[in-house]
């Protein structure tokens, strides 16, 4: 039988070219998850959340719909504070797991689960780190100098315990020495596979765990606590802050 004559007709073609239309759409969870839009500042983590792209500095609310600039070496303390996600900032530490709480609010985000904060900095295929599963020297600010036994240390030796102030710990200059905090997204291969900036090193990131809970190690240590991406502390309380103390906003 000679099936030209039916392909030809105006209903053959539009039957042919709705197969061709169905066969070629996406599967519907494909179509939204690739379709998921994040705010500026932010990446898709699988399609699935949106997570800053780049470690927090923040803006002080001075009004409604005003803000001014914050030093990122000052606490954050007896200020309104929203977070800011940008490239060549310099982080915000100095802050407590309450209060990057409260700056991720007023700026319409949350702060990252522990389950949301590593999964986007493991990456699409897992690793220890954001780039792979071995260490390697300069990928992240992970190899700074201790600004603190330089501030507090004796005869240039590490510091004394009785150093170990809140006030010490909170000094605004252990982080405007050389070989401290860096600026967001200077080492560019410290980046996740979803393009996540500084998980690793630079400042530890608290996380949403109400118990407090700081991830990734920062400039000086990110082995002690476990490496890389499994750097978790637990030992300070949520209103704990020091000169390491940094985070990140989830969405």
């Amino acid at each position: 039988m000679n099936l030209t004559p039916l392909l030809r007709s105006p209903l053959s073609w539009a039957l042919a070219a709705g197969a061709l239309l169905v066969a070629t759409l996406p599967a519907p969870r494909e179509a939204e998850a690739k379709g998921k839009k994040c705010p500026d500042g932010m990446v898709s983590v699988a399609g699935k959340y949106c997570i800053d792209k780049y470690e927090a500095s923040t803006v002080e609310i001075v009004g409604k719909n005003k803000t001014k600039a914050h030093s990122a070496y000052l606490p954050v303390d007896g200020l309104r504070v929203k977070a800011v996600s940008k490239r060549g900032k310099i982080p915000q530490a100095y802050i407590s797991r309450d209060q990057a709480e409260d700056a991720c609010k007023n700026a319409g985000k949350r702060l990252c689960s522990d389950e949301e904060w590593l999964g986007a900095c493991r990456g699409k295929s897992p690793s220890t780190y954001p780039y792979g599963d071995e260490h390697k020297a300069g990928y992240c600010n992970d190899g700074g100098m201790s600004s603190f036994n330089k501030l507090y240390g004796v005869a240039g030796g590490p510091a004394p315990q009785d150093a170990y102030t809140f006030a010490n710990l909170n000094d605004e200059r252990l982080n405007q020495m050389k070989g401290t905090v860096a600026k967001s997204g200077a080492y560019k291969r410290c980046k996740s596979s979803y393009n996540a900036y500084d998980m690793v090193g630079n400042l530890h990131e608290w996380t949403a765990s109400k118990t407090g809970t700081f991830r990734g190690g920062y400039y000086l240590d990110t082995h002690q606590h476990g490496d890389g991406c499994d750097y978790k502390t637990t030992a300070h309380a949520p209103r704990y802050h020091d000169y390491s103390t940094g985070f990140r906003c989830c969405k």
